[in-house]
């Protein structure tokens, strides 16, 4: 039987897939569409979960007619809720086939369907037409684009002159800790946090306009708390047979999980929302 791999193997492994974009990307969407993703961050897969989604419905005045954009729609649960709260049409794109499969079932069942619907897109060269929605939203998924310059110039080119962005990120202050560069700690928006300062210049690159900044610093804690107690419980459930998770690591999350928990207290990092405006 082949031994297993030490960490330092590992770290190696993971650090040399982080250096490959395409190889990123595909990781990410297969996490993030796993049982295991679902296990550890619930049905929302971001900090302050659907309050924060429609604080971002909020700033970005949606309304009925309004016609949305979700970049990185994961299963559904955000476009699904700005459909119901605003009444709004909301297209998810996300890399996931089987996310887009969850995702439209989700719609059907929450009897939205008319108004949320998913297809499969790649953020850093969509598919939609210029200028083509009122709005956009990005929630905790920016940081893991490899290509961000990409990806925020196509958040411009679907924007109708006038049109708002509302993106949420991580934000960091100073470097991530090396603990923290993992291709797991990527998968999970910390390895490629960036400073407040470096996602308004990614929008204002674009020809966006950046219009407000808010912090939500107590939404990433919360959230990071909650992944360390569904880690353990996971872990328990998985050691008495009620539950099998096939290749998931327990001591690497653990581990990186804890490191997190760390880094936020020390203030490495933060959670924020964004909004923009492209020019008229």
């Amino acid at each position: 039987m082949d031994a297993k791999p030490s960490a330092s193997e590992t770290a190696g492994t993971l650090a040399g897939i982080a250096d490959d974009a395409s190889a990123v990307k595909a990781c990410c969407a297969a996490t993030y569409s796993s049982d295991w993703a679902r296990l550890l961050l619930g049905e929302s897969f971001h900090p302050g979960g659907m309050a924060l989604t429609e604080r971002l419905g909020e700033l970005l005045r949606l309304g009925p007619g309004s016609r949305v954009l979700d970049v990185a729609a994961g299963k559904g649960a955000s476009a699904i809720h700005l459909a119901r709260t605003f009444g709004c049409g909301v297209v998810g794109v996300e890399l996931s086939a089987e996310n887009v499969r969850e995702a439209t079932q989700a719609a059907e069942r929450a009897g939205v369907s008319e108004l949320a619907r998913f297809e499969r897109d790649d953020a850093e060269q969509l598919a939609a037409a210029e200028a083509s929605f009122d709005a956009l939203i990005c929630e905790c998924a920016f940081c893991t684009f490899p290509d961000k310059r990409a990806a925020a110039a196509e958040f411009a080119r679907v924007l109708r002159p006038g049109g708002h962005v509302g993106m949420s990120d991580l934000t960091r202050t100073g470097d991530v800790p090396a603990d923290l560069r993992t291709l797991l700690a990527w998968v999970a928006c910390i390895a490629d946090a960036q400073p407040i300062g470096a996602y308004s210049r990614y929008l204002e690159d674009a020809g966006l306009t950046v219009d407000g900044i808010e912090a939500h610093d107590d939404a990433l804690a919360a959230m990071v708390q909650d992944i360390r107690t569904r880690l353990m419980g996971a872990e328990l459930l998985v050691k008495m047979k009620k539950i099998a998770l096939p290749g998931a690591d327990f001591a690497q999350a653990r581990e990186t999980a804890r490191a997190a928990a760390a880094a936020v207290r020390a203030g490495q990092f933060g959670y924020a929302i964004l909004t923009a405006t492209k020019s008229a």
